[in-house]
């Protein structure tokens, strides 16, 4: 009979390298997977982001926007206020050509009552 040595066979040697080979090549597939998989989630960022020149062409568009709407905002303002002042100045015109014909014949009828011709 012979007694088992504590050092393994050749063959033994060949299928444990065998094993650490697939188990190489399984975890390099995988990785593979997981690296096409991440750059496909790379890809699909990359086509949502803007470029620089986009981005600050796009800004400038909106502050050539936002300059156009203060000046027509600044002008409707204006013209508000011209408008509020010629209502003002009506408002007085009209006032005085009612109230001064009212206060002429008040006085004329005072003076007449009081006795000067």
């Amino acid at each position: 009979m012979s007694v088992p040595s504590p050092e393994p066979t050749l063959w033994e040697l060949q299928r444990a390298l065998q094993q650490l080979r697939e188990d190489q090549r399984d975890g390099i597939a995988g990785l593979r997977e997981s690296l096409r998989a991440d750059l496909q989630v790379l890809a699909g960022r990359i086509e949502q982001a803007v470029t620089k020149d986009v981005y600050a062409a796009d800004q400038r568009l909106v502050e050539q926007r936002l300059a156009v709407l203060e000046r027509d905002l600044a002008t409707e303002v204006r013209a508000r206020e011209a408008t509020e002042a010629a209502t003002i100045t009506a408002r007085r015109w009209l006032i005085g050509a009612f109230l001064a014909p009212l206060v002429v014949a008040a006085l004329q009828l005072w003076l007449l009552s009081n006795g000067h011709p």
